[in-house]
């Protein structure tokens, strides 16, 4: 049997940062991935480039049943750090939106760094692909870890094997079964950053896939200014998988296909230019598709001069308060990530360590801690990687 200071479960974000950083402290550490290389998710992320961090990520970007909990590690090591670590490997970047990094060339480079920094000592960190974990034991004092090649022991282990989305990328709840083996509550997870689905009478919704629009989309108490995309099953882009994080079923999203126009937009129109038509207005703004559709839900086909004040202005109301009734989302095979997972209350805020269990670490996407599409679940997966890190 082979023995370590520490066994990371997950060769991903949060898996790769933290044996590095332990490692870097002299640990011994051994990573152990079910699938046949590491980083599989970094490689497809921000269309292969890795949106790798964000320049705006803190604790109001994330959502768990305990919103104060990600504040210490995420103070502890900030989105600057990460990108100081970028730019010593010298990878070339860039800001795309709202503070969200890319690489210039491939996401391939930010993996290759994590190795490198794996790779850099003064301890060892060793990792093994196509280990499928059989048994996860725990004697009082060290942790033993079983695959089909074998036994593993540590006095720390940690998971960092993520949450169940896109398990085409071999995504498991396997870090929730941990969880409860060991005695920790989980918080009900569901998909998140994730398509919405449509039916009913919004089904002709569906007729405009493929098309976008700038608007604001609002679920709850939250709202997201970011581009909406209609798709053959029902709602999707920037704007819906921000909101879809918090929308809960038998809610409405709201968008406001205007954002930029003023209360009254339709009257001042109608003052302006009365021998013109609202789908003459919303064209302006929008494609003809979407115009066309929106226009005939509201029903006034006539000159702005001939439709009453009223009229418009209920028209200008719902075309700012547009109410979509999703029948369900997409599911964990479209989800970008997890919401909810295991329970923050289990584990210290500092470490990331179980209070009831020393010695077992969750980190990344497999606590319950979420963050807004843009790079921040990355900065989370660096942030919690590094905290559990200073503690093995």
């Amino acid at each position: 049997m082979s023995t370590y200071d520490a066994i990371v479960l997950g060769g991903g974000a949060a898996g790769l940062f933290c044996a590095a950083m332990a490692g870097q402290r002299g640990r011994n550490v051994l990573v152990l991935e079910r699938a046949e290389k590491v980083g599989k998710k970094i490689l497809i992320s921000g269309g292969g480039r890795c949106n790798f961090t964000n320049l705006d990520a803190g604790p109001a970007n994330y959502l768990s049943a305990n919103p104060h909990f990600c504040k210490s590690a995420l103070a502890r090591y900030t989105p600057r750090e990460f990108l100081d670590l970028v730019e010593r490997h010298d990878i070339a970047w860039h800001e795309k939106t709202l503070g969200q990094l890319f690489c210039d060339g491939s996401a391939r480079q930010v993996v290759d760094m994590l190795l490198e920094e794996c790779a850099k000592g003064p301890g060892k960190v060793t990792i093994r692909c196509n280990e499928e974990v059989s048994e996860v034991a725990h004697d009082g004092a060290r942790f033993t870890v079983a695959t089909q090649y074998g036994s593993f022991t540590a006095p720390s282990l940690v998971i960092a094997t993520g949450g169940p989305s896109i398990p085409k990328m071999g995504a498991t709840d396997f870090a929730y079964r941990l969880a409860r083996q060991f005695g920790l509550k989980v918080v009900e997870p569901r998909p998140a950053l994730v398509p919405l689905t449509l039916g009913g009478e919004e089904v002709l919704f569906r007729e405009l896939s493929g098309v976008a629009a700038p608007v604001e989309a609002r679920a709850g108490k939250v709202a997201f200014r970011e581009a909406a995309l209609f798709t053959h099953r029902g709602l999707s882009g920037p704007a819906i998988l921000q909101v879809s994080s918090y929308w809960q079923h038998g809610e409405p999203v709201a968008i406001d296909f205007f954002p930029d126009r003023t209360d009254g937009w339709l009257n001042d129109a109608k003052r302006e230019r009365p021998r013109t038509t609202i789908r003459a207005e919303l064209r302006k703004d929008l494609s003809d598709r979407l115009a066309d559709v929106l226009a005939d839900q509201i029903g006034l086909d006539s000159e702005l001069g001939n439709c009453p004040d009223k009229a418009l202005r209920a028209a200008t109301t719902r075309l700012a308060n547009w109410q979509f009734h999703p029948n369900g989302t997409e599911g964990f095979a479209k989800a970008e990530v997890t919401a909810g997972g295991i329970s923050t209350a289990e584990l210290s805020s500092k470490t990331m360590e179980a209070v009831r269990l020393p010695g077992l670490f969750v980190i990344g996407e497999a606590a319950d801690v979420t963050g807004w599409l843009g790079g921040y679940n990355f900065q989370w997966a660096w942030a919690s990687g590094y905290a559990a890190a200073q503690a093995l």
